[in-house]
């Protein structure tokens, strides 16, 4: 069987990465745990909706609901680093600035994440 690449890929070692399909499933896996996630936290507002101070914190410090809402943190902002990183290594063209745009990318929804995280658990353990 003949090889289908340009002697010039062979040179630099182009090619499949062999892990296009793990992003692709990891995508859409997220994109189908966001959707009642994201049912679940405009429910909450809705229902918190004209409701105080104490009664909000009441609410968002049951466990239940505090589990809820980290994974409402988590799902969609993976979802979203995986997203722009497809948008980064498809239209970015420069490998230094890729490469630094792949870098902030997951330091921001680490950032992200850390923070709302961070106010989940002071919420929830009354802190």
């Amino acid at each position: 069987m003949s090889d289908m690449r340009t002697p010039l890929k062979k040179v630099r070692g182009l090619g499949s990465a062999k892990e296009g399909t793990e992003h692709f499933w990891r995508q859409r896996l997220t994109a189908m745990s966001n959707i009642p996630l994201i049912l679940f936290f405009i429910g909450l507002i809705l229902s918190l909706h004209g409701a105080s101070y104490a009664e909000t914190k009441a609410a968002l410090s049951h466990p239940l609901t505090a589990l809820v809402m980290l994974m409402v943190i988590v799902s969609p902002l993976y979802h979203m680093r995986l997203g722009m990183q497809v948008i980064i290594e498809d239209y970015v063209h420069g490998e230094g600035t890729k490469v630094v745009l792949l870098m902030l990318n997951t330091f921001f929804a680490l950032g992200v994440g850390i923070v709302c995280i961070f106010a989940i658990l002071k919420l929830s353990f009354g802190v």
